[in-house]
């Protein structure tokens, strides 16, 4: 990949990978390995979360679809090496979260996919991408659904930042 011809997204768009069909089927360990290294990278590029998150459903199941994503990843990174994670002093350690979903993202069993970030003054700090665990009606569902989630992990966060002395006064 070295050579390979960067890409500005990790995931195309609109893209659903599933189990099922008829693609050819890739070697298991070849997958395997490549999903680790990019699973290696998310603890420093949340920018990959989903797509590795994605990925890594299909690592007893895999076929040449999934290695392609797998491989757009990989394309993605080579076009966003400049991109990194800045740790700046700011003037003020405001905690702020974002959170999103996509609804009915898996084809085999339309569960949505949730995720979030928090940042900490001007840091990003904590950030997560998983399916959600049960099937969702709506749109409006799915949301609140992933906002439940992220409220739940912003409480967390906000009693060890209590811990530290870092008392946050506004809301979240």
């Amino acid at each position: 990949m070295q050579n390979c011809k960067p890409t500005s997204t990790s995931v195309a768009v609109g893209m659903k990978m599933s189990n099922q069909g008829d693609h050819e089927p890739v070697d298991e360990s070849t997958y395997r390995s490549l999903v680790g290294c990019l699973l290696y990278l998310t603890a420093t590029r949340p920018d990959i979360m989903f797509a590795v998150s994605l990925l890594s459903r299909f690592m007893h199941c895999c076929n040449e679809k999934h290695f392609q994503a797998a491989k757009r990843v990989f394309r993605y990174i080579k076009g966003t090496l400049s991109h990194e994670m800045l740790f700046n002093k700011a003037e003020s350690l405001k905690f702020v979260g974002y959170t999103d979903n996509d609804w009915a993202g898996s084809s085999d069993d339309m569960k949505s996919t949730s995720g979030y970030a928090f940042t900490l003054g001007s840091t990003t700090f904590c950030w997560s991408s998983r399916k959600q665990s049960m099937v969702v009606q709506s749109t409006a569902e799915a949301e609140y659904v992933a906002a439940a989630n992220a409220v739940n992990q912003a409480i967390w966060l906000r009693k060890i930042l209590a811990d530290l002395n870092l008392h946050q006064r506004e809301a979240t």
